[in-house]
């Protein structure tokens, strides 16, 4: 059963009223819209909670794509009371996580227009987030990559989104910088992220409205993984201790 994702036009609603429509065997609770992001592309699933009509709340742990297309699942914290199928509820994520998730996504389309290599592979984390690029031979400096990111941050540049079809895409193969993942089709549309006059790129995670808002970032290490790969880690300035 599908689940409208809410978060997809606006990454900054907190919570939404919602219906459980699906409670799965393995107590995965699916509802008819929703505020989290599911775990994918890379970035974490969100934590939260499901309020009920009471008062009380259904700690949430992560949410996950369900087995159907656009259905996703809420898990819950392990020994939860499971709410019954047609329950009103309150859906509610943590905005300091999925803010620092949001910040560190956008950051790391930066680092990809900063090093416009092939991607192999990604992940965002609470502070943290790495890319790795097909790079056999390159030397890469941590300090002139943390300055240029941290230009292009200051830089006021707006992050919008915006629709493509299939073939659309099929006809702007440049616009793909991951190797191994590919973006979803089949639905007849693909999302597109664009930081305006730096990058664009279908994506459907998400993302800070201003490049401002990531605040001032470093890269934390450089490492070889593999022949080719390059692993290019970064870190918030307000995480270094």
């Amino acid at each position: 059963m599908t689940s409208l994702p809410l978060f997809r036009d606006d990454a900054y609603q907190t919570q939404t009223a919602a219906v459980v429509t699906a409670v799965n065997d393995r107590g995965g609770i699916t509802l008819d819209q929703t505020v989290f992001y599911p775990t994918g592309g890379g970035q974490p699933g969100d934590h939260g909670q499901l309020i009920l009509e009471d008062g009380t709340g259904i700690p949430i742990t992560t949410a996950i794509k369900g087995e159907a297309p656009g259905e996703i699942v809420h898990v819950p914290a392990e020994g939860s009371t499971l709410p019954e199928v047609g329950t009103r509820v309150t859906a509610e994520i943590n905005w300091e996580t999925r803010h620092r998730y949001m910040r560190m996504h956008s950051c790391l389309h930066l680092l990809s227009a900063v090093l416009p290599y092939p991607v192999t592979g990604g992940q965002v984390s609470d502070g943290k987030g790495r890319l790795d690029f097909d790079l056999p031979e390159a030397v890469l400096d941590k300090e002139e990559i943390t300055a240029e990111l941290n230009r292009l941050i200051a830089g006021d540049h707006d992050v919008t989104s915006d629709w493509i079809s299939d073939a659309e895409l099929d006809a702007q193969p440049e616009l793909v910088k991951t190797m191994s993942v590919q973006p979803p089709r089949g639905s007849g549309q693909i999302r597109l992220i664009k930081v305006a006059g730096v990058d664009l790129q279908p994506c459907g995670g998400t993302h800070v409205r201003n490049t401002s808002e990531i605040g001032a970032v470093r890269v934390r290490k450089i490492e070889k993984k593999g022949r080719q790969n390059r692993r290019v880690s970064l870190i918030f300035d307000e995480d270094i201790h």
